[in-house]
């Protein structure tokens, strides 16, 4: 079940695992809805939530979804194992690596990494 906590500080949809996964057919305006209906500032996302072509970049699934939430002014955080997706795409990869630098959307491995990144802002 999808929870609202609060996570260093910072209110957050925390988006149970099991669920729709958010794609091409659940998309941004869905993970936008959902994080205003509960008036939240970050939405946590399982990274088994996030459909296979999100992680296809040619697609435009994750560019649509992370340029939504900046557009709001939502952050998203993606939690869990990732790594298959980014050996396989070099382009991932770099997003990835560039979005773990910013403020917007986080790509990390659990819960506990989260509550860090959040207390070091």
């Amino acid at each position: 079940m999808d929870q609202v906590e609060e996570i260093g500080g910072v209110r957050a949809l925390v988006l149970a695992g099991d669920g729709p996964r958010y794609g091409a057919e659940l998309a941004a305006t869905d993970l936008v809805g959902d994080a205003f209906g509960h008036d939240v500032d970050l939405v946590v996302v399982p990274a088994g939530r996030l459909a296979d072509d999100f992680w296809v970049l040619r697609t435009g699934v994750a560019g649509e979804i992370l340029q939504k939430l900046v557009n709001y002014r939502l952050r998203l955080a993606v939690l869990g194992d990732i790594a298959a997706q980014v050996a396989a795409s070099d382009a991932l990869r770099d997003l990835v690596r560039e979005s773990n630098r910013g403020r917007h959307a986080w790509f990390l491995a659990d819960r506990a990494a989260l509550a860090d990144r959040l207390a070091a802002q």
